[in-house]
């Protein structure tokens, strides 16, 4: 599913080079669990924002499904993301004015998805994450675990094959961190594809299999 080869990307803040990712080379197939661990500006971020095709690699290859990121254009571009990756992030980027389910609802309305079938869609995935019952609070109204499962709900709701999480359980405590994992456990047994991105090792090590990165550069840990 996944393909990187010799993958770098380069910032320049002010007269220094920052080699964010260094020829990085990664591999992960359809149906893998697996963790990218590393500590804070190891370059985990803009591993995932490549992965996620929010960024664009300076040099080296990137396939996704066996085509090659540069032969998409923007529109299309845009389509992976919106229907072919659920995003997680550690901040939820939940709307608080909106309700849970008004939240998990967005991605629907985006793809222009018909109003009776959203609706199905998004009970179908707050009841996944057991968060149904609360689909008229907003995100003030709700935990911080809970807010998380929303946004878990709300990359459900697109029906991803490919789940990408950055520290989903960084802003939580460790029991709601391990409820958490229970979640993309539970996904992972249904057929997805999940890359999990920690600087957590206990996190990391309940992956099938964890990649460290370190300076940009790219390795399996054993």
């Amino acid at each position: 599913m996944i393909i990187m080869k010799d993958v770098s990307k380069i910032y320049n803040i002010g007269d220094e080079e920052v080699r964010a990712l260094d020829h990085a080379n990664l591999r992960i197939g359809a149906g893998e669990f697996v963790s990218i661990i590393g500590p804070s500006g190891s370059g985990k971020s803009t591993l995932m924002n490549i992965i996620g095709c929010l960024d664009m690699a300076d040099s080296g290859e990137y396939f996704l499904d066996g085509q090659s990121i540069e032969q998409y254009s923007e529109n299309e571009l845009a389509r992976i993301r919106n229907h072919k990756i659920g995003f997680i992030f550690q901040n939820f980027n939940l709307l608080a004015k909106l309700t849970a389910e008004e939240n998990a609802e967005l991605p629907l309305i985006y793809q222009g998805v018909r109003p009776s079938e959203r609706k199905e869609r998004v009970e179908e995935a707050l009841r996944r994450v057991e968060l149904w019952e609360r689909r008229k609070h907003r995100p003030t109204e709700l935990s911080g675990g809970q807010q998380q499962r929303v946004a878990i709900a709300r990359a459900l709701v697109t029906r991803p094959s490919l789940f990408l999480a950055d520290e989903p359980t960084g802003n939580l405590d460790s029991k709601t961190g391990q409820d958490i994992m229970r979640l993309f456990h539970e996904l992972h047994e249904s057929g997805n594809t999940i890359v999990l991105i920690t600087h957590d090792d206990a996190v990391a090590k309940q992956a099938n299999r964890r990649i460290y990165i370190m300076d940009g550069r790219v390795e399996e840990v054993a």
